[in-house]
């Protein structure tokens, strides 16, 4: 764990950090006693290069997001390694809190309305009639598994796209002191409709979905079953047999 880290000089890994399903994530301190957050992507270099542009531009318009500590030579990432100052904050518990991540997410889609595909990915909507995208194989289910993903994506294509989080649940928000949200693990992230960043937000909390709330969990069940297939195949088979019953004897 030493080696990846020496092209940010005086930066140590301290602990294993829990969260990371796919790729490693460590405490990490600097010569200053700086905590620090280093991770490992196994994403393509372009594909990385799209996700830290998204969020400096993001940054700058006064999103919520891990800031970005180089490499002692300028680089962003180093073979898939990235390193973020660590943010202090809590998970967010009850409604005031989640309103503040929806509020979070609307200026995110905003800001990144008509932003460019990232390399490698697809949207739902290019997915109904293709079988590959980010995690998504779907051309590795069967038949009937990706004709009820595609059913349930359906009703939830509706308007623009934009850049998404793309995996927004209590795990990757962080509610400051100063009740600030704070997005965390843009590793999923992708262009596509901007509802599926709400579909596990509480159901006592408001948000701009334009259609019925049980179309959008549908919905976000089966992104979980198409991306999680074969990463995390026990997850995602769970995900699959949670919409066949949301779906009902059609699906």
């Amino acid at each position: 764990m030493v080696d990846p880290l020496t092209p940010w000089a005086g930066v140590e890994p301290v602990e294993a950090l829990a969260g990371g399903h796919r790729n490693p994530v460590y405490l990490a301190r600097d010569r200053r006693g700086r905590s620090l957050v280093a991770r490992r992507s196994g994403r393509p270099a372009a594909a990385l290069d799209w996700e830290l542009d998204l969020l400096d531009h993001l940054a700058a318009g006064g999103v919520g997001v891990p800031r970005l500590v180089p490499a002692s030579d300028g680089r962003r990432h180093v073979d898939g390694w990235q390193v973020h100052e660590f943010v202090e904050g809590r998970r967010p518990a009850g409604a005031d809190d989640w309103r503040l991540v929806v509020d979070s997410l609307r200026a995110v889609h905003g800001m990144a309305a008509g932003w460019r595909q990232r390399p490698g990915f697809a949207s739902a909507g290019r997915l109904l009639t293709e079988d590959r995208g980010g995690d998504v194989r779907l051309d590795a289910m069967a038949a009937p598994a990706v004709a009820a993903v595609r059913r349930a994506w359906l009703p939830v294509l509706g308007g623009p796209t934009c850049a998404i989080h793309a995996d927004l649940g209590e795990a990757n928000v962080l509610i400051t002191g100063e009740r600030r949200a704070i997005l965390l693990d843009w590793d999923e992230s992708r262009v596509d409709v901007p509802w599926f960043d709400y579909a596990f937000v509480p159901d006592d909390v408001a948000v701009p979905f334009p259609g019925d709330r049980r179309d959008l969990v549908t919905a976000g069940v089966a992104w979980e079953a198409a991306t999680c297939w074969t990463v995390e195949p026990d997850y995602a088979a769970r995900c699959l047999d949670e919409l066949y019953r949301r779906l009902g004897p059609a699906g």
